[in-house]
């Protein structure tokens, strides 16, 4: 167990009495204090200055009864930009408010909204949120501004079936999220057909968590709930709240489908902060075939959160992966009793996803009220929770995206204290990266939210969920994508799924359209406890076959559980409680082949491609292997079904004369691209909006559909997301980004901050660091010789959509997986996958 300091006071100590956690500054002297400057984990210190608020008038439309009400909260003037998104609401202009944590972005909304219920008391306003926990935040806040008769309620799954049609025929401000509009919502419209010809406002919060091929599909059932509305007489008005973007008009426009404003300038009153990088150093432990380990982000994460408890600093820790949060408050607490502070030891929680609602409605009263001191959490809580007051924030690791990056760190902030944000760097080529280059975190803009609704993947069953509803009819088309979406409905007709008549485009299928929006790869698992039967949470089907497949090893809420029996057909696992000493690790087989080639670009004796492929994978086995040490224990045969996933990828070939001039020979060639692989793929989230985890890859040293030696990385999700074509967008800046991390790190033949991956399907082996940066060199010189791409050239296409698997038919989505095409050459290797966002909020 991680000490990142000498032990505090001891038990006697009366937490209630403790002092005011410390600025932020001190904070991160105390946290030090103790280390030895040798090992000294801080590689970059920045500090963000407070800015003071600028307020404005109230709109002279805001009544005295809702003024009042927001001076009782403390509301006495609003910010600029929030009179600012509510006079272009007011007016009729679809709005989007981008700017940043805990600005104030509700009371853009919450005045045009409560004034049109307030003037017209048959009106009603529609309000959709990410995650359960924002949304219950947000009724809350509504509850306390509205007139009585508004009656805010949450219509989501965890509303009991007997309240359901109370909601629909009373309230006036209806609290759900988008799996609810698509599933429960629009194809049940003529039920709900009195609330949607009333809709005057749409409330689409933190609308940047809706992006890659989620986002895809959440806009195109706002299109959908466009055209319902449009037929029962109402046009809404589109208001949104982002965290800070790029281009958050264009984002927002291209989520709901039309023209959006954006108001970006934050007139809200930003604390100080200091914000420091901090990368766990190398220790003398060996990994996989003897390379150096750092010491883990979740270890020191841990130790962090029990020093800041000490401090009684109110602070939330995110972690990548459920198992991550369970385990960084396990060993928080376990540090707390190790240091005689059992006073505290209680004080220290998880949250994430999976949970059940009661338990996560608890831990968010318990957080809010200060119960609670430190928390580890998923990015479950990175979205909107009125969190007042919290002194620190630690990062466990890149969480996929600047924007979330700020989006976490903005939790903290006091409006009189300076807090502290601390990020971990993992073992991993980005993490690594962001360490030591800061300018990479501090001075670039963040990334603009990607998604893609010509995504045939997408755009074929949303045109069915739409014909269901309401048959199709050319003036809709518009809505949909124009001339894409009139040759995918051609598509469809072809295939059977849409009935052309005179009078429209009708659905032709038995029932409704079965249409997975996160593109979880299958209904969710229940996890329930043989002896007693008791539904301990869930996890995704994406997940299942690597988390909960039978003999894993499953945490929940600290308490370890065995699985007996893995269900595929019922969606269910059977576990038993047990603390073993060692954890498990699925393995898996992976096989790609590329189906077509969109655009190639010759690069002498290297040549870019992007394009479509077909992934298979397998889990065939999983491993025991000891806590601490990773040593394998013992391997077990599984028995689980294939599962097939049409892609796009970005990939590289490189001819003999680029081989010969890497001077790589045969024997280190596989290992020499599998490393540049990896690294590539650990590095193109810098510049996508994407996570590690959201992509693929496979390399060889001859492939059968290229007769070359190649390197392909590949979207994990059905029909692509977007992220492979960013890449071959920007293939300079990224292997360039690549090529300095590989060469730039301090170990000696390769290690997971540079060229190892967690999920490697191969164990990591063969590997060859030095090879793989004489391959960038290689590339990158052809490059530097290379035009750049014009912005035509740079543009992103797509091929006709597939006529199959639109609706699964091909299996479920396989989670990405990176394998290297070597005989020799060990299965693929898959932990568990990171769920991007973390699905907490699945309904159904």
């Amino acid at each position: 167990m991680t000490s990142l300091r000498p032990a505090g006071p001891g038990a006697d100590a009366d937490p209630a009495q403790a002092p005011a956690a410390l600025p932020g500054t001190e904070l991160l002297d105390a946290l030090l204090a103790g280390i030895d400057p040798d090992d000294d984990p801080v590689t970059h210190v920045h500090r963000l200055p407070a800015r003071p608020s600028r307020t404005a008038e109230w709109p002279s439309w805001v009544s005295a009864p809702l003024r009042e009400k927001l001076a009782e909260r403390g509301v006495l003037a609003p910010f600029s930009h929030q009179v600012g998104a509510a006079e272009l609401a007011r007016a009729g202009q679809h709005v989007v408010v981008a700017t940043g944590t805990a600005s104030g972005k509700s009371l853009a909304y919450q005045l045009p909204a409560l004034t049109s219920l307030a003037e017209d008391p048959r009106a009603c306003v529609l309000y959709l949120a990410p995650t359960k926990a924002l949304a219950r935040d947000q009724l809350a806040s509504v509850a306390a501004l509205a007139d009585p008769s508004v009656r805010p309620a949450a219509y989501d799954g965890d509303t009991p079936q007997e309240e359901r049609e109370w909601v629909r025929r009373h309230s006036r401000w209806i609290v759900t999220n988008p799996d609810m509009l698509h599933r429960g919502i629009l194809p049940a419209h003529q039920r709900w057909s009195s609330t949607l010809r009333r809709v005057a406002y749409v409330v689409i919060d933190e609308c940047h968590a809706y992006r890659g091929v989620f986002g895809s599909h959440v806009g195109h059932v706002l299109r959908r709930l466009r055209r319902i509305c449009r037929r029962y007489g109402a046009e809404p008005v589109f208001v949104l709240a982002s965290a800070t973007v790029a281009d958050p008009a264009l984002a927002a426009g291209r989520l709901v489908g039309a023209p959006v404003t954006a108001v970006t300038d934050d007139g809200s009153p930003r604390p100080g902060a200091t914000f420091a990088l901090w990368e766990p150093p190398l220790t003398e432990k060996t990994g996989e075939h003897g390379a150096p380990l750092r010491r883990s982000a979740a270890a020191d994460a841990a130790g962090l959160l029990a020093d800041l408890v000490e401090q009684n600093a109110r602070t939330l820790a995110f972690v990548r992966s459920r198992r991550g949060a369970e385990s960084v408050a396990g060993q928080a607490r376990t540090i707390l009793r190790s240091r005689g502070r059992a006073d505290l030891v209680s004080r220290v929680d998880s949250y994430r996803g999976g949970y059940l609602p009661e338990e996560r409605r608890e831990l968010e009263r318990s957080l809010s009220t200060g119960k609670l001191l430190g928390v580890a959490t998923t990015n479950a809580l990175e979205l909107g929770i009125d969190i007042a007051g919290l002194d620190a924030v630690v990062l466990a690791g890149y969480p996929g995206t600047l924007a979330s990056l700020w989006q976490q760190a903005g939790r903290a902030g006091r409006a009189q204290t300076e807090s502290l944000v601390v990020f971990v760097a993992r073992d991993d080529p980005l993490d690594h990266y962001l360490a030591h280059h800061p300018r990479a975190v501090f001075g670039r803009p963040v990334e603009a939210t990607v998604t893609d609704p010509a995504n045939p993947y997408v755009l074929g069953p949303q045109l069915c969920c739409a014909a269901a509803e309401l048959p199709l009819v050319p003036a809709d088309l518009a809505d949909f994508g124009g001339e894409v979406a009139a040759a995918q409905i051609e598509e469809l007709v072809a295939d059977g799924l849409l009935r052309a008549r005179p009078a429209g485009w009708y659905w032709a299928g038995r029932g409704r359209p079965d249409v997975d929006i996160r593109g979880s790869g299958g209904a969710a698992v229940s996890i329930i406890e043989g002896a007693t039967g008791r539904l301990l949470g869930t996890v995704d089907g994406d997940a299942s076959h690597a988390t909960v497949h039978t003999g894993a090893l499953y945490v929940h809420r600290g308490e370890t559980y065995v699985v007996d029996e893995f269900d595929v057909e019922d969606a269910c696992a059977v576990v038993h409680p047990e603390s073993p000493e060692w954890t498990t690790v699925a393995r898996d087989t992976v096989d790609l082949s590329i189906v077509s080639t969109d655009r190639t670009r010759r690069l002498g004796a290297v040549t870019a491609h992007t394009g479509v492929v077909d992934v298979t994978n397998q889990v065939v086995a999983y491993q025991r292997r000891r806590l601490g040490t990773g040593e394998v224990l013992a391997e077990f045969p599984l028995d689980l079904p294939a599962r097939q996933l049409r892609t796009r990828a970005v990939w590289l070939t490189l001819d003999d004369r680029a081989v010969a001039r890497a001077d790589v020979d045969d024997v280190a060639l596989p290992g020499s691209l599998h490393a540049a692989e990896h690294a590539s793929i650990g590095i193109l989230p810098l510049l996508a909006t994407c996570d590690r985890w959201d992509l693929g890859g496979v390399s060889t040293a001859l492939h059968p559909d290229t007769g070359a030696a190649t390197i392909v990385v590949y979207d994990g999700h059905p029909g692509g997301a977007g992220f492979a074509e960013r890449g071959y967008a920007v293939l300079r800046d990224w292997l360039q980004a690549t090529r300095a991390t590989v060469a730039s790190c301090e170990c000696e033949s390769g290690c997971p901050s540079c060229v190892q991956s967690p999920k490697c399907g191969n164990g990591n082996d063969p590997l060859d660091k030095a090879g793989a940066v004489r391959v960038l060199d290689v590339v990158l010189d052809e490059l530097a010789r290379a035009p750049e791409l014009t912005p035509e050239e740079a543009a992103m296409t797509r091929p006709p959509a597939p006529r199959s698997g639109l609706f699964g038919t091909s299996g479920p989505a396989a989670p990405a997986a990176d394998t290297v095409d070597d005989p020799g050459a060990a299965d693929n290797v898959a932990p568990e996958p990171e769920p991007q966002p973390d699905p907490e909020d699945l309904v159904f």
